[in-house]
């Protein structure tokens, strides 16, 4: 079974692929592409580890793929 993968791990990742932070309203915050106003991705923040299939519908959300979260940059 996938391992969880660290909130700030996904947020530090979203923020470097120039989505910014909409909008937030009670534990999920609304993150967008800058110049895609269709791209909207929504994280759950209030756990510290996000399980793997909501990781998952993250990736489809975004348009990244799982290896842009895991390069070291």
């Amino acid at each position: 079974m996938p391992r969880p993968i660290p909130l700030k791990k996904i947020l530090k990742t979203l923020r470097s692929r120039n989505f910014f932070l909409v909008a937030q309203r009670g534990s999920h915050a609304k993150y967008r592409k800058v110049g895609t106003p269709t791209r909207n991705v929504t994280v759950k923040t209030t756990k510290k580890e996000i399980p793997y299939g909501t990781f998952r519908s993250i990736l489809l959300q975004s348009g990244l793929k799982e290896e842009d979260f895991n390069k070291k940059k």
